[in-house]
């Protein structure tokens, strides 16, 4: 016959039984084949919580002195809630700036906090593009590269559509600017970049789509804004059609600037425009950066040291190169023969530089705009994009 299996809690309810009916510690230790201390602990627990102090006690200790306390819970959370487009790295480099004197926890343990209060949610991975290598300019120094776009517009509560212009410059990710306009044209436009260029200085460069107003559709790729641009020394950089990712910055802030100030849209026109205002002081001031180090915008920011001048200066050209006047039709005479270049340049001057093979780069200042071909009777686009 096989021996009869008891369970620990079993035992210990047949002890204390004995002990009850007169058993001395001693004869139970002899019984039970456990020590009187166990016997003593038993029988103490008995006293004090009946039988279910004859259960098992959890072992895990009542504090940890690395436990996160409950305040800083709190205020992880509550800064959570005020920044929900936040991740925990950018929490709590935003807490640490804020309030340094607090213990903050880790970022895992951070996570895990917010993740157990719902207030993360699941996002689907990414596929990872290769970085663009279009000789544009590098981007590693304030106002070396301004990217402007219109973020996709959006109609506002009453019915009227916000195209939300945004400027901002490539190296210190700074929002220049962010201004809700009822049109994307060059005279609803223009106002607002003078106002950048008089308020931070002159970048050297400014880095767009191929849309309007930036770009223009004939062969110099050229448009109101971009000529003017020229003239001011600032070099137009644009992307190529449909490769937004070469403009990546920009349009990674144009997520970010979409969650937090346009779902769901204002009620009107001033208060969209009050929320961009708030949103553009809490991404330069508040909001630290990943690849600034969890820096700042405006901690790294500062402006040009080119002002905007008060009186264009025409362009002007090296020795040696041949200097036309294009005509009012948009064209220009060169060897007895006339060739269209673009009617927003008439009456400016563009310089002939002699290449190869009959062909001639044609240039407005320092910027190419086209190559014209005398065997071919035109002028067509650079093949080497600028």
């Amino acid at each position: 016959m096989p021996w009869r299996k008891t369970e620990p809690m079993e035992e210990r309810l047949k002890l204390i039984a004995d002990w009850l009916n007169s058993y001395t510690v001693t004869e139970l230790s002899v019984i039970y084949g456990v020590s009187r201390k166990t016997i003593y602990k038993w029988i103490e627990r008995y006293n004090r919580l009946g039988p279910d102090g004859l259960k098992e006690f959890s072992r895990v200790p009542f504090n940890h002195p690395n436990q996160t306390g409950e305040e800083v819970i709190d205020r992880l959370v509550d800064a959570k809630r005020l920044h929900m487009g936040w991740g925990p790295e950018k929490l709590l480099s935003f807490l640490n700036q804020r309030q340094p004197e607090i213990n903050w926890p880790s970022v895992c343990t951070a996570e895990k906090w917010l993740k157990r209060h719902g207030l993360v949610n699941a996002r689907r991975l990414r596929q990872r593009v290769p970085p663009y290598s279009q000789p544009f300019l590098a981007c590693d120094e304030p106002n070396k590269v301004w990217s402007a776009d219109y973020k996709g517009q959006f109609k506002t509560g009453d019915g009227r559509w916000c195209y939300p212009l945004t400027m901002t410059d490539n190296m210190s990710r700074y929002l220049l600017t962010c201004k809700g306009l009822y049109s994307p044209c060059y005279a609803d436009t223009r106002p607002w970049f003078e106002w950048a260029f008089r308020e931070f200085g002159l970048p050297e460069a400014i880095r767009t789509d191929n849309g309007t107003p930036f770009a223009g559709r004939g062969v110099t790729g050229l448009s109101r804004l971009s000529v003017w641009w020229i003239k001011l020394g600032i070099r137009p950089e644009r992307i190529e059609s449909g490769k937004p990712q070469q403009n990546g910055r920009h349009e990674r802030m144009h997520r970010t600037l979409k969650q937090d100030t346009a779902k769901p849209p204002k009620a009107s026109m001033d208060r969209q425009q009050r929320r961009f205002d708030e949103f553009r002081h809490e991404y330069n001031y508040d909001r630290p950066h990943e690849a600034l180090d969890q820096k700042t915008p405006a901690s790294v920011y500062e402006p040009s040291h080119r002002r905007f001048p008060e009186k264009i200066r025409e362009p002007e050209y090296d020795h040696g190169v041949e200097v036309r006047t294009v005509r009012h039709g948009g064209e220009i005479g060169f060897k007895s023969s006339y060739y269209f270049v673009s009617e927003l340049l008439a009456g400016e001057k563009v310089g002939l530089v002699e290449a190869a093979d009959g062909k001639h780069e044609i240039r407005f200042g320092f910027h190419p705009i086209g190559m014209l071909d005398v065997r071919l009777g035109k002028i067509v686009p650079k093949s080497t994009k600028v």
